[in-house]
């Protein structure tokens, strides 16, 4: 089958197209940084709007760089949720329309279940089962992967994500949008050691996480003073250090606990440098192994959301013509391909 993909959750607006002979043949993304970049964040209205302006011409060049035309189109894959509704129902509205005009399935895909699987679009795939840290923006959790659409979350966050803690911490620092790429990068040139930030839940048992203590350390070790390059470094470096060990040891207690020795990591986040070498020793000490998609499959794109419909696709798995959206989804209501999946 040729899949395509549409990714609209959130600010990427990404197609991709994908074979289930030849693999990935097309994957694009466009960013909405300098969009959003004035109002130090995400506006939803913004995002639907430029995702209208958007989609239709990134699918004709997707098909172009796949060396396709509509008519080969097997399917169409859609993120259907978690994320934005406006943003997710620009993407859903599309693919349904496009469906109907080409005569061929639809299926709306769930966000996470794209970053689980998007490392099988590596050619060191790993094998099922595997503990996926997914660690982004809007979600932080520790989920047990047995196959495609087999989830158990083992924790989650009760409060921030990682990255919205990066992202507030930035702004804190007065560091620009995004804020948490800017941070990793000052923190590059901070000194281990000078400001010690608490690991938040490491003195208690369980595989969940909390932010909000750390980003309140923060707050509480800057006020009243001056803020100077040295003193910023110094702080990103003490803030990443947190966040990184307590990723780790969280990872480590999540594989020891399953008895499973592969660890995957999903998400934006997963593309620190810090985070991805100090879980490759980790793991790797330990006996295990770890596995990163590539940093452009990290963060939101279309290519895993094609990569995931095409299972559910090949498996006979279709909807209706209703274009559907769901801005929260529990990822454990998920089932097997062509074992049905919750009503969206």
């Amino acid at each position: 089958m040729n899949v395509l993909g549409i990714e609209t959750s959130c600010d990427e607006t990404a197609v991709a197209v994908y074979s289930g002979d030849r693999g990935l043949l097309a994957n694009r993304v466009f960013s909405q940084i300098a969009l959003h970049a004035p109002h130090g964040g995400v506006v939803p209205e913004l995002a639907s709007r430029d995702h209208i302006e958007r989609l239709l011409p990134m699918i004709e060049a997707a098909l172009a760089d796949a060396g396709l035309q509509p008519q080969v189109i097997d399917g169409i894959a859609y993120t259907a949720g978690p994320g934005l509704i406006g943003a997710l129902l620009v993407g859903a509205t599309v693919a349904r329309s496009l469906g109907y005009a080409w005569g061929v399935p639809v299926i709306g895909v769930h966000h996470l279940e794209g970053h689980l699987l998007a490392p099988a679009l590596e050619p060191d795939a790993p094998e099922f089962p595997f503990v996926a840290l997914q660690v982004s923006g809007g979600h932080t959790l520790l989920v047990e992967v047995g196959g495609i659409g087999d989830y158990r979350v083992l924790g989650e966050t009760q409060d921030d994500a990682a990255g919205e803690a990066f992202d507030k911490t930035a702004k804190l620092l007065g560091l620009g949008y995004p804020g948490g790429p800017a941070l990793a990068a000052l923190a590059e040139t901070g000194t281990d050691g000078v400001f010690e930030f608490p690991r938040p839940m490491l003195d208690r048992p369980g595989l969940d996480f909390s932010f909000s203590g750390l980003k309140t350390a923060v707050v509480v070790a800057v006020r009243g003073r001056t803020q100077d390059e040295r003193m910023r470094a110094d702080v990103a470096r003490g803030f990443e250090s947190a966040m990184v060990e307590t990723l780790v040891t969280k990872s480590l207690r999540a594989l020891h606990q399953t008895g499973i020795t592969r660890l995957v990591v999903a998400g934006g986040v997963g593309a620190n440098r810090r985070l991805r070498e100090a879980l490759a020793r980790a793991v790797t000490d330990a006996g295990g192994s770890v596995h990163f998609p590539r940093p452009e499959f990290c963060t939101d794109n279309a290519a895993m959301i094609a990569l995931a419909g095409h299972a559910r696709l090949a498996a006979g798995e279709h909807e209706d013509l209703t274009a559907r959206a769901r801005a929260r989804w529990p990822l454990d209501e998920l089932r097997a391909p062509g074992k049905g999946v919750a009503s969206l």
